[in-house]
């Protein structure tokens, strides 16, 4: 039979990223602790698993600095940090390599980030976010001449041909158009892709959620309206409440919300909403809240199609048996929310 270390081991030897959050691994030859999906391969008799990164460094080792397990899974590096400030700061700005390297970046290390955390290139994404910006203010009635030279474009049909492929629509038509706006957003848990329509927040999702791009191409569908790149007054909100949430200082989410789905799912996904902070419920008398205590299946179901983690909270639904079933974000950082939901109530 399998011991939880030969599951660990195991997880390890395959850089299994479902574990992330599970645990880390200290390497007693070297002296460091490492993420379960970092590329070193030392021997089981050589290795050690602790439950935190806290728990490795009281325990004398060192973060690796290849994997770098203190960093949060997903979440950008300080320099790109920096680049994204400066890019909200100058939405109008084109960065190029030369601007990149003004700025004290290594433009193929741009390149790369993008690629692997944005699944694009840093062009792309700035072409998207300069998109949006001038879409809002279009919106406000600036003229077309105005807002192509101050986005940097020498021409106005080059302009033109940039906003109609992102937005679907002439810069002249785009004030009766719908898009759904995007942002990649920071957490405690990991990055987290946000998607807003002008109504509310429509998806929060895990940015390593398997089935993202499908959930992606199901909004564009719904809402019939192109997904951009870019800021929505939404997002700030919920920047906010997210900060607050993880500062244990909020337990429910005020933030208004675009749902998009049955009206079925519709029910449960806001049914979720009465479940108390910091505890938890089961599918069954979940669908008894409904008034359909026979649709437990139903209601789990319509719980995995939940598009909004953590402000509509499934992570308070488990099994008949006290089990921590399937959750998107994986099951750890289910596992995870609700410790720490319990231990701040604890804490009161």
């Amino acid at each position: 039979m399998e011991t939880e270390r030969d599951i660990f081991y195991k997880a390890f030897l395959e850089r299994d990223s479902s574990f992330e959050g599970v645990f880390v691994v200290g390497v007693k030859t070297t002296g460091i602790f490492c993420r379960p999906t970092c590329p070193a391969k030392p021997k089981l008799e050589n290795i050690e698993f602790y439950t935190s990164a806290r728990e490795a460094m009281l325990n004398g080792y060192r973060p690796c600095k290849v994997c770098k397990p203190l960093e949060k899974m997903g979440n950008p590096p300080s320099d790109i940090k920096r680049l994204l400030k400066y890019m909200e700061e100058n939405p109008t700005i084109k960065i190029k390599d030369a601007g990149l390297i003004e700025l004290g970046l290594e433009p193929n290390q741009v390149r790369r980030w993008f690629l692997k955390n944005y699944k694009q290139t840093f062009h792309a994404y700035q072409r998207m976010y300069r998109a949006n910006n001038a879409f809002q203010r279009f919106q406000s009635d600036q003229s077309v001449t105005d807002v192509a030279y101050d986005s940097g474009y020498d021409s106005l049909s080059g302009f033109n041909s940039m906003f109609k492929n992102i937005i679907g629509a002439s810069p002249q038509k785009s004030k009766d158009t719908k898009i759904v706006n995007m942002a990649h957003i920071e957490t405690d848990l990991g990055m987290m892709i946000a998607a807003a329509t002008d109504k509310g927040i429509c998806m929060f999702e895990f940015a390593d959620y398997k089935l993202l791009e499908l959930e992606l191409r199901q909004l564009a569908a719904s809402f019939k309206a192109p997904l951009v790149q870019g800021d929505n007054p939404h997002f700030i909100t919920l920047r906010e409440q997210l900060e607050q949430y993880f500062k244990g200082e909020r337990k429910n989410f005020d933030i208004p919300l675009d749902l998009v789905g049955t009206e079925f799912q519709k029910k449960a996904w806001l049914g979720l909403l009465q479940i108390p902070y910091g505890c938890t419920t089961t599918y069954a008398k979940q669908a008894e809240l409904l008034g359909k205590p026979s649709a437990v299946r139903a209601v789990a179901n319509a719980n995995g199609k939940n598009k909004i983690s953590i402000i509509l909270p499934c992570h308070r639904v488990i099994g008949a048996d006290g089990t921590l079933t399937g959750y998107g974000g994986g099951i750890w950082r289910k596992k995870k929310l609700l410790e720490f939901e319990k231990k701040n109530i604890a804490a009161k």
